[in-house]
């Protein structure tokens, strides 16, 4: 995907040691040593091993000339630092950077298909890998589609989605039909170089809605995704339109004979486009699992002192959920990480009801809520004592029907007049009782929150991140909380890392 934001490198303190240091920097989601991450690529589970790669620039924390980072893991929970896979070349196709794409097993031999840059053109290119995904050459035929389908006037080209089908390899190219919407281009191949266009698989309408809808589909579909989820197939995409990221969107349906017919339009992420381009995999034990890209919410400059921008979402379980939307969840092995329990005793919430012995910027809190209709709980996080800052996630139950809505306050999270701090929200199904799972994952600046299947992903950089430790719970009309838990999660990196690991 593209955001170009071109700063100069950081003299003096090394960007690694700057960003190991920066108080808003989370310390159990992946990031990278320093300069800037973006989408996750090649998300793959490779003998046994987690690869993913993601869109890294080592020299600066902004989004040029990229290069392809690469961490491993066994667990999905600690991640080891790989040799930089991809980096642009100093001619050809890739020179002004090394975009998305996917890994893929062509008969054993590890293949990646990546957007390459140069100048204004994103184009397919091919490389493949050492048995071991350490080294990577590029193929001499790059790039191995030439050019977007003639007669077609396209918003941009580029982010790949490649599988095997039968004898040939199928692949999705996000683009945008200008004057149409956004779409992803379908293509065939034996050998992952030589590729047949087959058509659109789907073309969406840019006309239907205005930029401020939550589920306007864009101008042009970066970072799609096809794959199956209990018996829907499933199209995802992220909504793009003249160099902005909006959300990231998908569609449930059918995909066959060359076409994806669609049922339903959902949102993938309430946090638009602190959740963006999402890539999966599905795992050797079955799971399909999926990584997305929690952009800043901070000004460049603040950006630029910190070393850092970019943080990947910690990985989720993607199911599909009984109303026939997908279910999101933390994956399981993310509990190892888990100290310190508090277990607070089952309670009617009310209009005050602090929780005193649960404080801190690394946490994992889980509760199970029961409203009645019309009531209201907000749980508070990152609060200073005399709660000028605090950050507050409000479930609401609706008077009439079986849902409520999941809404995120950012409005006191800062008192830095350049932070983002705009509210989230999204529908919320609740259990015939009123029950509703609520996960919130505290991480310094990461925030991630998952109710009754439902993620909502944010920022927040409170500006006293020492005091900004609190966590209350209060309610308006009858509420029970009926379980309540929270660990300190530990960190699952020391120190500052080589930037060319």
């Amino acid at each position: 995907m593209t955001h170009e934001l071109i700063a100069a490198p950081l003299t003096g303190e090394g960007l690694a040691e700057r960003a190991f240091r920066d108080p808003h920097r989370p310390r159990f989601h992946f990031t990278s040593p320093g300069g800037w991450l973006n989408d996750p690529n090649g998300l793959s589970h490779w003998n046994g091993v987690y690869h993913l790669f993601y869109q890294y620039n080592p020299l600066a924390p902004a989004h040029h000339r990229i290069h392809w980072g690469h961490a491993t893991s066994t667990d999905l929970v600690t991640w080891t630092d790989e040799p930089v896979a991809l980096v642009p070349g100093t001619t050809g196709p890739d020179r002004d950077g090394c975009w998305s794409g996917v890994l893929v097993d062509d008969g054993g031999v590890p293949t990646l298909v990546y957007s390459g840059r140069h100048g204004e053109r994103e184009l397919p290119c091919v490389a493949t890998g050492s048995p071991d995904l350490r080294h990577w050459t590029k193929d001499p035929g790059n790039p191995v589609i030439p050019a977007p389908p003639t007669g077609v006037d396209v918003t941009a080209y580029r982010d790949h989605c490649v599988w095997r089908e039968g004898p040939v390899w199928r692949q999705l190219v996000g683009s945008g039909v200008r004057g149409r919407g956004g779409t992803a281009f379908l293509y065939e191949s034996e050998d992952l170089r030589h590729w047949r266009y087959v058509g659109p698989l789907l073309t969406g309408d840019a006309a239907h809605g205005t930029p401020a809808d939550l589920d306007w589909t864009g101008t042009m579909w970066e970072c799609v995704d096809l794959f199956r989820v209990g018996d829907v197939d499933v199209l995802a995409f992220s909504a793009w339109d003249e160099g902005t990221t909006f959300h990231p969107l998908y569609w449930t349906g059918r995909y066959t004979a060359d076409r994806f017919e669609p049922t339903a339009l959902h949102r993938l992420d309430y946090g638009r486009n602190y959740f963006y381009a999402p890539q999966s995999t599905l795992d050797a034990h079955g799971r399909r699992i999926m990584f997305g890209w929690l952009q800043e919410g901070r000004g460049e400059e603040a950006t630029a002192r910190a070393g850092w921008s970019g943080v990947m979402s910690l990985p989720r379980l993607v199911t599909q959920g009984a109303d026939g939307a997908l279910a999101q969840t933390p994956v399981p092995e993310l509990e190892k990480l888990r100290r310190d329990h508090v277990a607070v005793a089952p309670f009617e919430a009310g209009p005050d009801s602090p929780l005193d012995a649960i404080r801190g910027d690394q946490l994992d809190l889980e509760a199970t809520l029961r409203l009645a209709p019309g009531a209201t709980v907000r749980l508070a996080v990152r609060e200073t004592p005399d709660g000028a800052e605090r950050t507050v996630v409000e479930v609401t139950r609706d008077t009439t029907s079986p849902s409520g809505t999941l809404r995120l306050h950012r409005e006191a999270s800062s008192l830095d007049p350049d932070v983002d701090t705009a509210p989230r929200h999204g529908e919320l199904p609740f259990g015939a009782d009123g029950t509703v799972e609520l996960r919130v994952l505290v991480d310094h600046s990461a925030l991630e929150i998952f109710a009754n299947g439902r993620a909502l992903t944010a920022r927040v950089y409170p500006t006293r991140p020492d005091a900004a430790t609190g966590v209350s719970l209060t309610a308006v009309g009858h509420a029970t909380v009926d379980r309540l838990d929270a660990w300190r999660m530990a960190p699952i990196t020391t120190g500052p890392r080589p930037l060319w690991p």
